[in-house]
């Protein structure tokens, strides 16, 4: 079985370089969690093909207008068409900490406020967090400093640079040299470490604000050689088996909270 963050690695040798000012692997991340999550359990199958509950990507979190819940798995208003944020059931957040490893305090902060937002209208929700962690020392910074230089000259980048993006063509470090960004030896795993301090709880105690589950993806990206969802890695993650896991936890948490 693959994993939506392969279909994620494949969008990026698509589209040539990883844009992380956009939502693009959030939602193709949330759409494949989706469609596993579908396949695999009976009871949330049932409920989504009957119409109980509906999805939603990047809808407003509750008591917080300013702030984006990556993917909204409830009951739907009484219009039918929005979703009821009080009836809220399994909540995904997908960050990443790729490009520059200093912003972990920020994805961090980000899902502590996403984890008491819907805590705090609905105990019993589901809610899971992905976060993609960058293993490559360097990354060369396409939408902020290479597309920038360019912005006045589109076609020459399309057809002089965008071609040899994650191809493996080492010159573009030379030639860009003032575009790279640079990540220390150990940043992957300090940001895991990071991470791992983000609240969680026993499925079983809906009482206690907590992640569920908390999944760490790591991934070789830097735009220049071909990305990879890498199988080992350098953080002893087994990305298959921890995906399952997840899976497996949505589901039966599913099950004990909306049908026993």
């Amino acid at each position: 079985m693959g994993t939506p963050f392969d279909e994620f690695i494949d969008d990026i040798k698509k589209t040539r370089y990883h844009n992380h000012r956009l939502e693009l692997h959030s939602d193709v991340v949330s759409r494949g969690i989706l469609k596993d999550l579908t396949n695999s359990c009976n009871r949330f199958s049932e409920d989504l093909d009957s119409g109980k509950i509906r999805y939603w990507m990047n809808v407003n979190a509750p008591g917080n207008r300013g702030r984006k819940i990556d993917l909204f798995i409830g009951e739907p208003a009484a219009n039918g068409s929005s979703p009821d944020l009080d009836k809220v059931r399994v909540v995904i957040e997908n960050k990443s900490v790729i490009t520059a490893h200093r912003n972990r305090t920020n994805r961090f902060d980000d899902l502590k406020k996403a984890l008491e937002s819907i805590h705090g209208v609905k105990k019993e929700a589901i809610i899971v967090a992905t976060i993609l962690v960058g293993l490559s020392d360097r990354v060369l910074n396409i939408p902020d400093q290479v597309k920038k230089r360019y912005k006045n000259q589109v076609r020459k980048f399309d057809k002089k640079i965008w071609p040899r993006l994650s191809s493996g063509d080492q010159s573009l470090w030379k030639e860009f040299d003032w575009a790279i960004s640079k990540n220390r030896m150990d940043d992957p795993r300090t940001t895991v470490e990071h991470f791992q301090k983000l609240p969680r709880r026993n499925p079983a105690y809906t009482h206690e604000a907590g992640y569920d589950y908390v999944l760490i993806v790591p991934v070789y990206i830097d735009n220049v050689n071909p990305p990879e969802l890498p199988r080992p890695n350098s953080l002893n993650i087994d990305v298959d088996l921890e995906y399952q896991a997840m899976l497996d936890v949505i589901c039966k948490a599913y099950t004990a909270r909306w049908h026993l």
